[in-house]
């Protein structure tokens, strides 16, 4: 079923909606989540000892700051006061033991329900008991609630039915007091990029992802956002699947609201090291929240020196909080054995006046990739009429040199034993802290560490050429020579 923008904006009428203003999320949320490795073999012990271990690698002083329990906490419902009840096995005293521990930490605990009779691994869930799961949750100290979308008991098919559902939750967690991130799951359903925004921090715009680049499965059928045909968001939905769904509407995310393209697979061994960079990048740039679910006790330092690149962390934190858009599509190109194959131009701007440019290699080839001045400036002005086009850029490569933690330092860091041992090699490394300096305050500097690798200039009126390996991306960022602050003019666009 199709809905017209003016119907959808009566129905919600019906309700309610005013954009949710609880000071979190300005910037998207990072940290870590177990489900993509650990599934339901979830305990206190475990995310303590992650948690213990994003303060050694760094991590946590790179921005990872939540750390996210998921599905298969619950030991089901009190009979006496039908209030959730964790399993003692797994949670021994419960949950305030936990995340006070991981508060002492200086993390900030997130954890999980289901707008539905049960979660998606069939534990209790929340639907119609809202305000008593939210309270229980406030006094656990929860700071962030993944909120799924699984057994909702057909309480779908139309926005206004899917905003309504998950409102109550929205409605109940600020009548706790407590500011605790919310987070929707609903996987894309019933237009929720239309509307999330009002409720929430952040809406999921796909099926789960899973550990795959480009190959295409059934289960992740839904790949467009417009298809009234499009009821089965999935569970297998590759990184190139969720970028498509999401291109449409990129632009609804805004401080305070993110598009949510699911947690990242970096490090769980499906891709290849370019792959994961460009998936990494992707999210990045696109303003997705950055949730980790590899299981550290055991990572590579080639996915270590990924996750902990400043230069691609922030885009994500960039104070303006816009996303790439996608300024040209090309699927003329060399196909995989599953028939997937095309090429994207990303750009988009940030605080400081400067630009992004990705170029997104999806097909099964090394491609020579070019874009002018004049549409990756597209957006301030069609035809060529930008002021932008009339500048020199110099050019910075950000996973160039100084961006990217070499191999051999990163074997380093995971080699270290303990705590103090393992930030020693960083401080020597000299690694970017945003505990110490926060992304918008290092961009202020313009901090090395966050602006990579200067390679060259694109003279005014020019064109921004690259080769870039199969299934790889190259992400740059663009400073104007001049100096000239065309960050003013588009920030006043934006307000408007």
């Amino acid at each position: 079923m199709r809905f017209s923008r003016e119907g959808l904006l009566v129905a919600l009428s019906t309700s309610t909606v005013q954009a949710v203003n609880n000071g979190l999320a300005r910037t998207p949320q990072m940290g870590w989540n177990n489900w993509n490795t650990f599934a339901c073999s979830v305990s206190s012990a475990l995310l303590t000892s992650t948690a213990q271990l994003l303060t050694e690698y760094g991590l946590q002083d790179l921005g990872y700051k939540y750390v996210v329990l998921d599905d298969c906490w619950s030991a089901g419902r009190d009979e006496a006061d039908g209030r959730l009840v964790a399993d003692e096995a797994k949670f021994p005293g419960g949950m305030k033991p936990l995340a006070d521990a991981l508060h002492e930490k200086g993390f900030l605990f997130g954890m999980y329900s289901s707008a539905g009779e049960m979660t998606c691994a069939r534990y209790a869930g929340s639907l119609d008991h809202e305000e008593a799961d939210a309270a229980s949750f406030a006094s656990w100290g929860v700071d962030y609630l993944k909120y799924d979308n699984c057994y909702h008991m057909g309480r779908f098919g139309t926005p206004l039915i899917s905003f309504d559902r998950f409102n109550a939750m929205a409605k109940a967690l600020k009548k706790t007091g407590r500011a605790i991130l919310y987070s929707l799951c609903s996987w894309g359903e019933d237009y929720v990029h239309t509307w999330g925004g009002s409720i929430a921090n952040s809406w999921r715009v796909s099926g789960d992802i899973y550990d795959s680049f480009a190959r295409p499965d059934d289960l992740c059928s839904c790949t467009d956002a417009a298809d009234p045909a499009c009821i089965a968001p999935g569970t297998h939905c590759s990184v190139l699947a969720i970028i498509n769904k999401v291109a449409p509407y990129i632009d609804r995310g805004l401080p305070g609201g993110w598009n949510d393209l699911d947690m990242l697979e970096v490090g769980h061994g499906g891709m290849t090291e370019e792959e994961y960079k460009a998936h990494f990048s992707m999210w990045a740039a696109l303003k997705s929240p950055l949730l980790l679910g590899n299981d550290l006790r055991i990572m590579t330092p080639s996915t270590l020196t990924i996750i902990t690149n400043p230069a691609i962390i922030a885009l994500n934190q960039d104070p303006r909080g816009r996303a790439v858009q996608r300024i040209s599509r090309n699927t003329s190109v060399p196909k995989d054995r599953y028939g997937v194959g095309e090429t994207h131009v990303w750009s988009g701007p940030l605080a400081n006046g400067d630009q992004v440019v990705i170029f997104l290699n999806a097909a099964d080839a090394d491609l020579d990739m070019s874009a002018s001045l004049e549409d990756i400036f597209i957006m301030d002005g069609v035809g060529g009429t930008a002021a932008q086009v009339r500048q020199d850029w110099a050019v910075h490569d950000l996973w160039g040199k100084g961006a990217r933690m070499e191999t051999e330092d990163a074997r380093r860091v995971l080699d270290a034993e303990g705590q103090e041992a393992r930030r020693a090699v960083l401080k020597r490394l000299g690694w970017y802290n945003a505990t110490e300096v926060p992304y918008a305050e290092g961009l202020r500097r313009r901090d090395p560490r966050l602006f990579g690798e200067k390679i060259g200039v694109v003279e005014k009126g020019g064109d921004l050429s690259v080769r870039v390996p199969r299934h790889a991306a190259k992400v740059f960022r663009l400073q104007s020579v001049s100096g000239e602050d065309t960050a003013r003019k588009s920030l006043v666009r934006d307000e408007l």
